[in-house]
């Protein structure tokens, strides 16, 4: 990333980078794909916006959503890929991390008026004919057609899930952000002290039965048993949206970042996660972690202290990349501190 963002990455890797293929988090092979669609080369720009507007839509609202996501990245979303893909523009205006001074680009453009034009003269058409008696009659026997959904029972259709976790991240009611209001169960709210067996028993049921919505609110408010079953929620936003809790304390990270059952994309958003990866057991339960992403432990392996690292050298549950990287970083620094004896002159 250092490299590319320097301009001093070798040809290989740009253009890798420009198709998408090198190993790392969407987050980053977007951010890689923004920086090289403005480089020198032409052929690199065309290759890299080109890969850029084929990416999955889904991806690109959930990075473009992102409070982390880099500020340069949204505004060229909002430059580039705003004009073809216009479910942006609320996206990135509720975006915390896009700066005011770029705001300008995502108002809407005025639809241009009219001119006046006469309109024809109808033709002249034959008076209808009278309409039965009875037509009329069984007529007023039909039900009224429904009315249209206000606009505010239909807001929470027209969202996508990602769009509303990234609207209540940045500071908004999600009741606000949906139009309607949001219960959860009263065992959701309980403090962690308070809840029973009995508890335990019956919230699964409950969890089961929420709407997406509801699920998000229990994830952001909720206590510990609510986050540590909705962290393995197959619905990736519903396990972001635990990660966003201002609740959780970092030994609940450290056992996220430990678990065996947890997805790819759970400890993908660990490692992402400025705050989680300041704490240290954090980042050593991720690279002993045989499910964590080989990309993303490799690394980590510099920030393990030296006992950490000869435990994971001996390690036989990660994949073997990473034992041999512990290994040979052991070696480096024992290298490193050996007393070197003056040479003969």
């Amino acid at each position: 990333m250092d490299l590319i963002r320097s301009g001093k990455a070798p040809e290989v890797i740009r253009r890798k980078g420009a198709e998408g293929n090198l190993p790392l988090p969407a987050e980053d092979k977007i951010e890689i794909l923004t920086l090289l669609a403005a480089a020198p080369e032409a052929e690199l720009r065309e290759k890299a916006l080109d890969t850029l507007q084929g990416w999955d839509r889904a991806e690109v609202r959930r990075v473009m959503a992102s409070p982390r996501t880099a500020p340069d990245v949204l505004r060229f979303a909002a430059k580039q890929l705003l004009p073809e893909r216009e479910e942006l523009r609320e996206i990135l205006l509720w975006n915390p991390s896009l700066p005011a001074e770029f705001h300008h680009l995502l108002k809407p453009k005025p639809v241009p008026k009219l001119a006046a034009v006469a309109a024809p003269a109808p033709p002249t058409q034959p008076p209808p004919e009278p309409v039965p008696l009875r037509a009329v009659q069984e007529a007023a026997k039909e039900p009224p057609s429904k009315s249209e959904p206000k606009p505010a029972t239909k807001l929470a259709a027209e969202q996508t899930d990602v769009e509303i976790l990234a609207k209540v991240a940045a500071g908004a009611r999600i009741e606000d952000v949906v139009g309607a209001p949001v219960e959860v169960p009263p065992e959701v709210t309980k403090h962690d002290d308070e809840v029973t067996p009995k508890d335990r028993e019956t919230l699964i049921e409950k969890i089961n039965r929420m709407t997406v919505v509801e699920k998000i609110k229990a994830a952001l408010t909720g206590n510990m048993e609510t986050r540590s079953i909705l962290i393995r929620d197959s619905n990736k936003t519903i396990s972001r949206a635990v990660l966003e809790s201002p609740k959780i304390s970092d030994t609940e990270a450290e056992g996220y970042a430990a678990a065996k059952n947890v997805s790819e994309e759970v400890l993908r958003l660990i490692a992402a996660n400025r705050k989680f990866m300041k704490t240290y057991v954090v980042v050593r339960a991720l690279v002993n972690n045989p499910r964590a992403p080989i990309d993303v432990t490799l690394r980590l392996i510099a920030r393990i202290n030296d006992r950490d690292l000869k435990g994971l050298s001996l390690n036989r549950n990660v994949p073997d990349v990473i034992r041999s990287m512990a290994a040979k970083a052991i070696k480096q620094k024992e290298e490193a501190t050996k007393v070197k004896l003056p040479g003969k002159h």
